[in-house]
This record gives structure tokens, C-alpha cells and sequence, in this order.
């Protein structure tokens, strides 16, 4: 009688867990609205060195006096099954000065194409816009066993390393089946809904998932700006900044970071 009892516990267990996976939503078109978050004060006081301390210095102690440690900006990605739009959003007010940090803002508007594995994308890098058209990066992430939730998904973390050197960790969920994410961080079994670069102190952030149908003008990749490819945008800003002078080597690929990510 026991032995029959406990085989009906775990059928009533199997059957429970069926009928949740059978119904268990599976979101494949949507928005999602992210935060990208800067914390300021480590992003100038990385600037800040020796030819320039005389008078980053104090600019920086007045600036920890009267601004917020950190900075949010908001961002959106639309997607389909097979395609993304990540949009920087303006903000509707002020923002504290970035100190001349590309880290700071958002420069970058990209369509992806999942199927295809490639990506079009605006790139504000100073006073010129660029259109570039490149494959999507192939990031070797690592996927660990923790998790967190994320805007109300169960999401898992995956390691990697980008641009050769720079550690990014990313939280993602198999619930959105899309393998896109912020800025052009892609490449998982699933939607990232999270991402952080420890090192260069910045954060995105899901801060809303919406599900609902989106339109083919939505999902069209920017037309505008002068054409390149990553190649050939890290050979014009490094050649740019190099020519002026006054950059260091360590300054230059700080930047360099900053668009490529």
C-alpha cells in the first residue's frame, strides 16, 4: 500500500510539472526598456592622471560635491524572432557633464539580423555619424549556475570576454527564445536581460519586458551616416585621437572601448 501511495505522489508531482511547462509562456516579439547605469565618480577619477590632476582634481572633488554618484540613461530593444533594434533614448532633462567620457553616453543605435548574423548600426563618434555594417560579434560566453530575476524573468549568467580583454557578465532567460540583448552583447539560448562590465563600471539593466506585436517600420535598420566597418572605425578614431597629441595610449583605447562595445 505504501509503495503504491508513493508511486501516485510522484505521478501527481510529473503531472504538475508537465501541465506548468505546458503552459509556461514563451514571449518571441516585444519591447524591452533598459537602464544603463554609469557610476560617475569611478568613470572621471579613472581619467584623472598625472599631466592632468592640476586641474581634473578639483573639478572632480566639485563635481562629487554637486552631482549624483551615478547616472542612468534609458534604452529600448524591439524584437522579433529574428531581429532586433536596440534605441537610445534622449533624456528629457539635463544630465550631469560626462567630462568628456564617451563611457557616459549612449552612441550607438543597432539592428541586428539573428538569422543572418549581421548587424547595421548608428555610431555618433563626436561631431560625425558612421553606418556600420559588420557581422554580429561572436562572444564565447560561459554559462555558470547562478541566477537572478530580471523584470519578473528567471534569468542565468554567462561570462565572457570582449574586445580581447574587456570581462562582461550577462544575465539572460530562455523565456524570451531570442538570442539578442543591449547594444550589440548577443550570442545566448535566450534574451539578455542583463549586462555589467566591472571594469569600466556601467551596467544595462531590463527594467520592463512588454509583449506585444511589433511592425516591420520598428524593426528597419538606419539607413544614415558614413559607411564603415569596426575595422575600419577603430583605425579612424585611433588615428584621430593620436593625431591631436594629447592622448595617451591607455586614453585612446579607453575610447576605442567605448564605441566598439
Amino acid at each position: 500500500m505504501k509503495r503504491i501511495l508513493t508511486l501516485l505522489a510522484c505521478a501527481l508531482l510529473l503531472s504538475g510539472q508537465f501541465a506548468k511547462a505546458q503552459y509556461t509562456h514563451f514571449t518571441t516579439v516585444g519591447t524591452i526598456e533598459y537602464d544603463r547605469t554609469v557610476n560617475m565618480y569611478a568613470v572621471i577619477k579613472r581619467m584623472i592622471n598625472k599631466e592632468n590632476e592640476t586641474w581634473y582634481g578639483p573639478m572632480y572633488e566639485a563635481f562629487k560635491k554637486s552631482q549624483p554618484q551615478f547616472k542612468t540613461l534609458k534604452s529600448t530593444l524591439t524584437f522579433s524572432k529574428d531581429r532586433t533594434m536596440f534605441t537610445p533614448i534622449e533624456p528629457e532633462v539635463m544630465l550631469p557633464n560626462n567630462f568628456g567620457s564617451p563611457m557616459a553616453e549612449q552612441n550607438n543605435t543597432i539592428y541586428t539580423d539573428l538569422a543572418n548574423k549581421l548587424i547595421t548600426s548608428n555610431k555618433n563618434v563626436f561631431e560625425d555619424k558612421y553606418l556600420l555594417k559588420d557581422s554580429v560579434r561572436k562572444i564565447n560566453w560561459k554559462i555558470t549556475s547562478e541566477t537572478r530575476d530580471i523584470a519578473g524573468f528567471h534569468c542565468r549568467r554567462a561570462n565572457a570576454l570582449v574586445l580581447d580583454s574587456v570581462y562582461v557578465v550577462a544575465f539572460y532567460t530562455d523565456q524570451i527564445p531570442v538570442s539578442g540583448g543591449p547594444e550589440s552583447f548577443a550570442g545566448l539560448p535566450g534574451m539578455i536581460l542583463g549586462v555589467a562590465i566591472p571594469h569600466e563600471n556601467i551596467t544595462w539593466f531590463a527594467t520592463k519586458v512588454t509583449d506585444v506585436a511589433v511592425t516591420d517600420k520598428a524593426l528597419t535598420p538606419p539607413a544614415k551616416g558614413k559607411p564603415t566597418t569596426v575595422k575600419q572605425l577603430s583605425a579612424t578614431i585611433h588615428d584621430g585621437l593620436k593625431s591631436r597629441g594629447w592622448y595617451s595610449d591607455a586614453e585612446i583605447q579607453a575610447i576605442l572601448k567605448a564605441f566598439l562595445l
